[in-house]
């Protein structure tokens, strides 16, 4: 087990559930429907990538190996989930950034690359 992924996994699985109630209960009231949909996406694509650390941590691979996808996945939560909640709630905040919309397809990059990271992990593990 990776303790500092189990961490991260823990942590970003709080803050998912936290998101997820806020935008169900406070936003609901105040965003338009396709901005909740937005936001509903962010907390899925958020959850999945949590669990794919969760899973990550407990892995039997060598020390090193888990290193890209651990970070693959960490900053894609952070860039497509985090730049979807911006997005979606830039009527309340007041946050118009520009840089955001590009930001989501670089996160969603990063997914990517930490799913074929682990696939190649796999492959060249010989206990995986």
């Amino acid at each position: 087990m990776d303790k500092k992924i189990l961490i991260t996994a823990s942590i970003s699985g709080a803050l998912a559930v936290v998101l997820g109630a806020f935008g169900a209960h406070a936003l609901k009231a105040v965003l338009q429907p396709s901005d909740i949909e937005n936001w509903k996406t962010a907390v899925s694509y958020h959850f999945y990538h949590t669990f794919a650390l969760l899973f990550l941590s407990i892995l039997p691979l060598k020390q090193g190996s888990k290193a890209l996808p651990y970070w693959c996945f960490t900053i894609g939560i952070v860039l497509f989930a985090g730049s979807i909640y911006l997005l979606s709630s830039r009527t309340i905040t007041g946050l118009y950034l520009s840089i955001l919309g590009p930001l989501t397809p670089i996160g969603g990059l990063f997914f990517i690359i930490g799913w074929l990271s682990l696939a190649l992990t796999a492959l060249r593990n010989k206990n995986a």
